[in-house]
């Protein structure tokens, strides 16, 4: 047992697959939830995330070894605030968040005022469906998950917090929160950004009603994160705006050197950018499923 006492505030997806993996793992001697809805918590029993789950927030946090933040990025700095009444003195606060440089910037201060610790996390991990019933105990295995500490980071904190997730089955990666973003900003959010625009442009009910018939399996898996969290999706878009905005600048970019070809009829170019794109991705895919089964 690595604690004796974990409080997941907000049990989600993420914060419910938490609470799934360290029942199984034995991380915790006691797992409390925190929800804002009382028609939540019938399904926090129901997934059997948490051991007990509260509106209450100061009771959910009192005591508590390590208290993880699962909540959208908009809601983190009030709950901080919140919750120094009750944090118990030592403790470890960290996040799921999928944009750090603010979070980390604001919650660090935050949370020193109770003599505890703040350090940055995000596992690199999740899907299109929200929601405790969502929730899998599996969701972190071979996952690689970011920590994000400072120059002012309590390094036992750090070590018991990336131990904590290599525990859950995670690979972690220490990476400053301005690098992170950047890099973030293309391979998660990015995706997310050209999902929403294909599945906009596509499914367009000004289209012919034949239109989404036509959408197959490539459709399908392309835009599968469309269907995640816009409340979530627009909370770190914003968050992480001056990134992304670069990002969809480049992948603008790319785009239109492909237009440019396709323009000319310059078959050369058009069959060198989709051999280019599968031959980084298969290298990548087996560098992936390298370090999954190491």
């Amino acid at each position: 047992m690595q604690f004796r006492k974990i409080t997941i505030i907000g049990v989600g997806l993420l914060g419910g697959s938490i609470g799934l993996a360290v029942r199984r793992h034995r991380l915790g001697g006691e797992i409390a939830g925190f929800v804002r809805r009382a028609a939540s918590l019938k399904d926090c029993e129901k997934a059997g995330a948490v051991d007990y789950a509260v509106t209450d927030l100061f009771a959910a946090v009192s005591n508590a070894d390590l208290v993880i933040l699962c909540t959208p990025l908009a809601q983190m700095r009030s709950l901080a605030e919140q919750i120094l009444p009750a944090l118990k003195r030592g403790a470890i606060v960290t996040d799921v968040g999928s944009v750090k440089a603010g979070v980390v910037r604001e919650l660090e201060s935050i949370i020193a005022k109770a003599d505890a610790h703040f350090v940055g996390s995000h596992p690199m991990a999740g899907g299109e469906k929200t929601g405790v019933l969502a929730a899998r105990a599996d969701l972190f295995e071979n996952a690689v998950c970011i920590v994000t500490p400072t120059k002012k980071s309590n390094a036992t904190a750090v070590r018991k917090l990336e131990t904590f997730w290599k525990s859950l089955g995670s690979r972690t990666l220490r990476l400053t929160a301005g690098e992170h973003d950047l890099l973030v900003s293309r391979s998660s959010h990015l995706p997310h950004v050209v999902a929403a625009a294909l599945a906009n442009l596509v499914l367009n009910p000004a289209r012919p009603k034949t239109q989404a018939a036509l959408c197959a399996t490539g459709f399908r898996d392309t835009t599968r994160i469309a269907s995640g969290s816009a409340e979530m999706w627009r909370d770190i878009a914003l968050a992480n705006r001056k990134n992304l905005s670069q990002s969809v600048d480049a992948f603008v970019a790319e785009l239109k050197k492909f237009q440019s070809a396709l323009k000319r009829g310059d078959a050369r170019t058009v069959e060198k950018i989709f051999a280019t794109a599968r031959q980084r991705r298969d290298r990548w895919c087996a560098k992936a499923t390298t370090a999954s089964s190491e």
